[in-house]
């Protein structure tokens, strides 16, 4: 059973942005997938988080530009949720670096802010975006 399934339901109908969010996905079912492992690979594990990390960056600040451009009102606060995640994924990242192992609750947490982020929070953007005829 795949850890985190892509569903409808996630799709904020804007391609670009749901290509980006399927990727950040299907990563988090790579990982998944490494740490089911007897013996996890540390290289992968590495190279999973790391490209997490800077798959993220990129994404959000595609995000970001798009809604600034357009004058979308919760843009400061969308903005902040997205530091914070970047702040904790960056420390996550470190501590692997420095020797520390990835665990099912760093998944459960991905997981979880994913599904939160893109449910609730990208999803309330899709109506101001259609209105700017971002489709």
């Amino acid at each position: 059973m795949v850890f985190m399934p892509w569903t409808k339901d996630m799709s904020v109908g804007i391609d670009k942005i749901d290509v980006q969010h399927q990727w950040l996905v299907d990563a988090t079912n790579t990982l998944h997938e490494e740490l089911q492992l007897a013996v996890p690979c540390r290289q992968t594990v590495g190279r999973v988080l790391d490209g997490l990390v800077d798959y993220t960056m990129n994404h959000f600040i595609l995000e970001e530009e798009l809604l600034f451009r357009l004058g979308y009102p919760e843009t400061e606060s969308h903005k902040a949720e997205h530091d914070a995640f970047l702040i904790k994924a960056m420390r996550l990242l470190l501590a692997f670096e420095a020797g520390a192992s990835v665990d099912l609750e760093v998944l459960e947490f991905l997981k979880q802010w994913l599904m939160h982020h893109i449910l609730c929070v990208d999803k309330a953007y899709v109506p101001f975006l259609h209105q700017h005829g971002i489709v």
